[in-house]
């Protein structure tokens, strides 16, 4: 439960890194934020889905709160809401000159 609260947070601010970088299609904090979130927590899914996540430790650990589950879920879910982002605000961008 606290591995997928920490995807959801670094999935927003992920989207919005990406918001940040691809200013022309950014959609916006609050969308960035809403699409970040979605992203991070499909991204930290994806990544215990394959074991790369803290899914494994945190059953392992008494915590599951150790750093490398810690770390595996702010990566997964920073990329996950950055790629979600900027895959949805490039199909927007094209859309919108069609």
């Amino acid at each position: 439960m606290v591995s997928l609260l920490i995807q959801l947070l670094s999935g927003a601010v992920g989207g919005n890194i990406a918001g940040a970088f691809l200013k022309n299609s950014s959609l916006g904090t609050l969308g960035n934020s809403l699409l970040g979130i979605v992203g991070g927590g499909l991204g930290g899914q994806l990544l215990q889905m394959i074991g790369a996540g803290g899914a494994g430790a945190a059953a392992a650990g008494a915590s599951g709160l150790d750093i490398g589950s810690i770390v595996s879920s702010v990566l997964g879910g920073g990329v996950g809401g950055g790629v979600l982002m900027a895959i949805i605000g490039i199909i927007r961008q094209s859309m919108a000159k069609a």
